[in-house]
């Protein structure tokens, strides 16, 4: 074809073939992965094979597993068959591997079995990016999302979910009963293979029926009321739609506010964030090496025993108070309306008297009660902005015995107006990115422990390609030899 850039002949013998390494530029970050990897002290990560035995069939060194699933997430190709196949034919990965061709099954079960080395290469990444200065501003956010499991919504059970299924089922059967004593007043030639059917049908049902009834006992049984069929760990959540709640995992990330690099994950099945404050907080300023690090997060993560866990590590969480008083709607005062003076130990009203301390019984004081309260008995008597303050005899008022930390984390929010637009942009992003990264699909490894493993690839992927998109593949490669 003339005029038109022409390929090069498939029968063309050259006496010199071309060497690989000219097929991989310079800034491609292929090499990156290499370099990254052979950094590493396996052995010392703990990697099984990292020393080879003595006897038997030559093992592939983990140092060649590990780049190609980095490699793989770091090109959203996490299926270990898929890998096999890139391996044949992907140029990169041939580079990548010198032209060694793993099966899937040795792939899968290197993720399998080196779950918490994997977890801890990734961790070393967040060294590489400390050792850089990446983390001076110690401002992080904190965050969760759902992320689906392998698990149906159909194979996962609860005590609501079985009732909701026994009643589907009878309502059902009566149905078919019904049909059933029609089809014995129709003729006998129609009737007879109707009613059979019918039989059929209420038969299978009744089975089913018998399997949810032994399926409810099994929940019951279960320490959290939950049963998983195909993923035993994956636990039903709920999300901020109305009937869009999954089954799957809680994953965690604190995101530098600088950088936004994952400095910190984790993965739990526990729906709610509430516990999760504190532990991703200390997580955070390990991975960091922050001597104090301010923590960003949003009202589910607002626990006072969470925030008082915090008190003197060094980590200094910042989190909106909930308002969950209903006397705003009825028209009357709220706490926030009440003055509180720390020096004094009381509250100011908005009639301008004082709420003196009450004394606590020692009994209910022991049976755990946290809380002092407050009062003013004979100001309240005669106060003419009653009508709006309490329908009761006495407006009472309840402090923990702890408040002192919330009070202290409400000066630093007021101190920085803008945390909770930072907390936004930096920790929602990387969650979008990952999911879009997965497509739409789910884990693809199950159990805790492997979801774990397969969450740290990604963090690990996501933290290489902004580092790439922050200094450039050379000077990364630099300091990574460096």
């Amino acid at each position: 074809m003339k005029r038109f850039i022409a390929g090069e002949d498939r029968q063309q013998i050259t006496l010199l073939p071309d060497c690989l390494d000219d097929y991989i530029t310079a800034d491609n970050p292929v090499r990156l992965v290499e370099v990254f990897v052979d950094e590493l002290d396996l052995g010392a990560l703990g990697f099984a094979g990292a020393v080879p035995e003595a006897t038997g069939r030559p093992a592939y060194h983990p140092a060649t597993l590990l780049k190609i699933y980095v490699y793989g997430y770091l090109n959203r190709v996490p299926s270990s068959r898929r890998l096999e196949r890139e391996s044949q034919r992907n140029i990169e990965l041939i580079w990548l591997t010198g032209w060694l061709m793993p099966d899937f099954k040795t792939l899968a079960d290197f993720r399998k079995d080196n779950g918490p080395a994997i977890q801890a290469a990734c961790a070393q990444f967040v060294v590489l990016c400390r050792r850089l200065n990446l983390f001076s501003k110690a401002v992080v956010a904190v965050d969760g999302s759902k992320f689906k499991a392998v698990n149906n919504r159909d194979k996962n059970f609860t005590a609501a979910k079985v009732e909701a299924r026994l009643a589907q089922v009878e309502a059902s059967i009566g149905r078919y009963l019904a049909a059933l004593d029609r089809a014995d007043r129709e003729p006998s030639d129609i009737a007879e293979a109707r009613t059979t059917r019918l039989n059929e049908k209420i038969a299978g049902l009744r089975e089913q029926m018998q399997a949810l009834q032994a399926m409810g006992r099994q929940v019951e049984a279960a320490p959290d009321g939950q049963i998983s069929l195909t993923d035993p760990d994956a636990r039903s959540m709920a999300t901020s739609g109305k009937g869009t709640g999954l089954v799957g995992y809680n994953v965690q990330a604190a995101v530098d506010a600088e950088h936004h690099l994952i400095v910190a994950h984790a993965v739990t099945n526990v729906g709610s964030d509430r516990a999760q404050l504190a532990p991703m907080g200390l997580l955070a300023q390990a991975a960091t090496g922050c001597t104090t690090l301010t923590v960003l997060a949003d009202r589910g993560y607002l626990s006072g025993e969470q925030v008082l866990a915090c008190e003197g590590t060094g980590v200094l969480p910042c989190v909106p108070k909930t308002l969950t008083s209903g006397h705003a709607k009825r028209g009357l005062f709220t706490g926030q309306d009440f003055v509180y003076d720390a020096e004094k130990d009381h509250y100011t009203c908005p009639a301008g008297q004082h709420l003196t301390k009450g004394a606590t019984r020692s009994d209910r004081r022991a049976e755990g009660d946290a809380m002092d309260h407050y009062r003013n008995l004979t100001a309240c008597l005669d106060c003419a902005l009653k009508p709006r303050c309490t329908p009761t005899e006495t407006r009472r008022v309840k402090r923990w015995v702890h408040e002192g930390v919330l009070d202290a984390m409400q000066a630093r929010l007021d101190r920085m107006p803008d945390a909770m637009k930072i907390r936004r942009q930096t920790v929602e992003h990387p969650f979008g990115t990952l999911k879009a990264w997965m497509g739409a699909t789910h884990f693809l490894t199950r159990t805790l422990a492997k979801v774990r493993t397969e969450m740290s690839l990604q963090v690990l992927a996501y933290n290489m390609k902004r580092m790439i998109q922050i200094f450039g593949v050379g000077p990364l490669l630099a300091a990574v030899r460096a």
